[in-house]
């Protein structure tokens, strides 16, 4: 039985006997006598350029005339990274120790080779082809082995390798090959930062629990001696904050501290400063939010504080009723020793019964009415 078999100008083909390989089949029609049904084909789309086949290797040990003549062969060494164009597009990036197969067809393939044995770092211009910030270029495939690191303004970034500090990364895109070590990068702020330390609970010298807030604004200064000599910065900030908070209320009573609250502040500053000092870390401002204290300890102190207040109104309104009462003395004599002062206040006093007083008779005159209300009196 004859078997046909056509092949399209942007195909190729492996023919196959029993499963077995027999050739490469260009494009044309072919024609086999098949009475036993044993002859098959594959076809594969030059689109479509990689090899990726269970013969591939075999055509390289086995055929190597074929692989030559059908195929683009890119191959990596171990500490080299290979960049595969298509028709001068750069579209792949492959790992070391990399062996791959591409049909040969009207897609030119090249292939780049770079070292990566002195330095793992990227190029500026061939990182921006391989992770461009805009997203509008078709994605490189292969970027499993490239750390990226995108550092903001004002930040600077902290890169490990193979878990040892290597250098300090400025504001920026950094890339870096990670395929024959481990890589990780941990941003860090320059700018003025704020730690709050809160619900530190802590008794007083005179034993009364408080709930003290603190907040200081910190930087840090030089990133590399600040994560050489703690592990983790902020953590050891925050610890010092805490023993400082605790040195400042525990020596101190309860009516100590409600007198002068920035004792606190002095304090907690004083300790911290000697504590960071050296540790690539800045401590620029340190202060008590709040000062809380326990329910019962809150009635009681407003208890006192009201005692305190109706002490002073009495104090006052008894030196007003002193002062009151020196002023009559003081008018009662200058009237004793003066007839017209007396005589003045007695028509004023008239003057202010008159005013509640709709309608008066006088009998005996004026003097009548005065002598008779002195008597009164």
């Amino acid at each position: 039985m004859l078997k046909k078999f056509h092949i399209k100008k942007d195909e190729r083909a492996l023919l196959f006997n029993k499963g077995d390989f027999v050739q490469v089949l260009e494009p044309g029609e072919y024609s086999h006598f098949d009475p036993f049904f044993r002859l098959s084909i594959e076809k594969f789309p030059l689109a479509k350029p990689l090899f990726d086949h269970k013969l591939a290797e075999y055509l390289l040990k086995r055929e190597p005339e074929i692989a030559k003549r059908e195929f683009h062969v890119l191959e990596t060494g171990a500490d080299e990274v290979g960049l595969r164009f298509e028709d001068n597009v750069l579209v792949e990036v492959l790992a070391p120790n990399t062996r791959r197969l591409y049909w040969k067809g009207y897609i030119d393939i090249k292939q780049e080779k770079l070292s990566i044995a002195d330095t793992f770092d990227v190029d500026k211009k061939l990182l921006a082809k391989l992770a461009p910030v805009t997203g509008k270029v078709k994605k490189v495939a292969g970027l499993e082995g490239l750390f990226i690191m995108h550092v903001p303004q004002y930040h600077v970034a902290v890169l490990y390798v193979d878990g040892k500090v290597d250098r300090v990364l400025e504001a920026g895109v950094h890339g870096f090959w990670q395929y024959t070590r481990e890589l990780s990068a941990m941003p860090v702020d320059l700018r003025l930062q704020v730690l709050e330390v809160a619900g530190q609970e802590i008794l007083t010298k005179d034993k009364v629990s408080l709930r003290v807030n603190l907040t200081a604004g910190y930087r840090i200064t030089d990133v590399l001696v600040a994560f050489a000599k703690q592990g983790k910065p902020l953590d050891y900030l925050y610890k010092e904050l805490q023993f400082g908070l605790r040195a400042a209320v525990g020596t101190r009573t309860l009516d100590e501290l409600l007198e002068d609250k920035h004792v606190i502040d002095q304090v907690v500053s004083e300790h911290i400063q000697r504590r960071v000092a050296g540790f690539g870390l800045e401590v620029e401002s340190v202060g008590v939010k709040d000062i809380i204290l326990p329910g019962e300890m809150k009635t009681i102190l407003a208890r006192v504080v009201e005692a305190e207040k109706v002490a002073q109104a009495n104090v006052i309104r008894r030196r007003e009723e002193t002062a009151a009462t020196r002023s009559l003395l003081n008018t009662a004599k200058v009237m004793e020793d003066n007839p017209t002062a007396l005589r003045l206040k007695e028509l004023e006093t008239l003057e202010k019964v008159t005013e509640k007083i709709d309608k008066i008779s006088v009998f005996g005159g004026l003097d009548g009415v005065l002598k008779d209300l002195v008597k009164i009196r």
